[in-house]
């Protein structure tokens, strides 16, 4: 089967929405097992919209249109897929039902126009709106491309995409083949890097295939395998991933929508019974924060330090004047000082420091870039990590939160 995901909306066009349903409906039909070679985004206009449609008929089994079925004028997706696939429109009595109870509740006068949102495409199936009151359509042609059509708002696409429309399509389209897909999620290595590491196996894919992307701070690879079974497909992913993890599984961090990398170490921290605090100077309070954006890190975070100054260091830390004095604050040794003086002071079982130069001058004769990690843990002596970094003054402080939560990570991975 070959799909065809078509956008509608004047407003995605000029960049004031993000289509964020294409790459949810795309998702969806992969698990059917369908390709989606082509995703079209065209504006609130009839005869563009038509052009499209028409042009996805010639090339494709199934057209998903999202958007345009509002009661506004420009919302003529229904009238224009009518009109393309020469079959009338015809009004759903329930919905219309529902449309008219919706105007009595709330006291407002319903308007002729707001029938328009009940209508879809006659000898069709009409999708109910349980979030709102456009209703959907799917409606199968003899030869030629099957058009499914659902409203533009996620609050109303999304329910009715999996509860109503992806049933239809397992209904209607029995599965004679099987499409599973696992993302994993990679810190600390680049894409070139990976790609070379993993080049044995990607240039010999057939089935499964292996797809880098890179993003930003982060490199994903996905695996896609194509079986006659459900089963048969995820065992060849599963193999797949196992390879993968052999050679380059030290920078694995999480597979698809798990969550970040400060998720992940959160996670990690809590299933060890681990606590965590952090004192920051380079980074001001960035990796705290991004450590509280987490749900229910308050188990294992009960706070930290931003000790900037050299007095704040002292004062609140209590690292000593001379370890500043004669090595700087930009040293492995100030690092490894503010990582288990906080450890004590709040008596957790981990820290991180972090100190350097986030430019854009350099310090204590620094370039700017120059990053000290410090790694405190319960009965071990501290450690300290150099790195060299590049880029602007937030992007160096954004890394060095992120080259922290790894360093913890893996860390984590080998304890207990």
């Amino acid at each position: 089967m070959r799909a065809e995901i078509i956008a509608v909306g004047t407003e995605m066009l000029l960049g004031q929405v993000v289509d964020t349903n294409s790459a949810l409906i795309a998702r969806h039909l992969a698990a059917l097992g369908m390709e989606v070679y082509h995703h079209e985004l065209v504006g609130d206009n009839p005869e563009r919209l038509g052009a499209v449609i028409r042009q996805a008929r010639d090339r494709s089994d199934l057209i998903v249109v999202s958007g345009g079925l509002g009661p506004t004028p420009d919302d003529l997706t229904k009238q224009v897929a009518a009109e393309v696939l020469q079959v009338p429109l015809a009004t759903d009595e329930k919905a219309l039902d529902q449309i008219t109870r919706h105007f009595q509740v709330t006291g407002q006068p319903m308007t002729a126009n707001n029938r328009l949102q009940a209508l879809y495409l006659n000898g069709g199936v009409a999708l109910e709106n349980h979030n709102g009151l456009a209703v959907g359509s799917f409606y199968r042609v003899e030869a030629g491309a099957d058009v499914l059509l659902l409203p533009g708002p996620p609050s109303e696409l999304t329910p009715m995409l999996e509860q109503t429309a992806v049933p239809l399509l397992q209904q209607a389209y029995q599965q004679d083949e099987f499409l599973e897909s696992q993302v994993l999620r990679f810190f600390g290595i680049s894409e070139s890097q990976l790609v070379t590491k993993l080049a044995t196996l990607i240039d010999r894919q057939t089935n499964p295939t292996i797809a880098p992307y890179a993003k930003v701070n982060e490199v994903t690879l996905r695996v896609t395998a194509r079986a006659t079974t459900a089963a048969a497909a995820q065992e060849m992913v599963a193999k797949t991933v196992q390879q993968i993890k052999a050679v380059v599984g030290e920078y694995l961090y999480g597979y698809g929508d798990e969550g970040s990398l400060a998720q992940v170490v959160v996670a990690m921290l809590v299933a060890h019974h681990m606590t965590i605090t952090g004192a920051e100077s380079l980074t001001a309070g960035q990796f705290q924060s991004t450590l509280g954006d987490v749900p229910g890190v308050s188990a294992v975070f009960p706070g930290g330090f931003v000790t900037y100054a050299d007095t704040a260091k002292e004062q609140l830390l209590g690292v000593p004047v001379s370890v500043v004095a004669e090595h700087g604050v930009v040293s492995a040794e100030t690092a490894q000082e503010m990582a288990e003086r906080s450890r004590q002071k709040l008596n957790t079982d981990v820290s991180l420091s972090f100190t350097g130069v986030a430019g854009p001058d350099s310090l204590e004769g620094q370039p700017a870039g120059t990053v000290w990690l410090g790694l405190a843990q319960r009965g071990k002596q501290p450690q300290a990590r150099l790195f060299h970094l590049s880029g602007s003054r937030a992007r160096i402080r954004e890394r060095s939160v992120l080259l922290g939560l790894d360093w913890l990570r893996r860390t984590l991975q080998v304890t207990k």
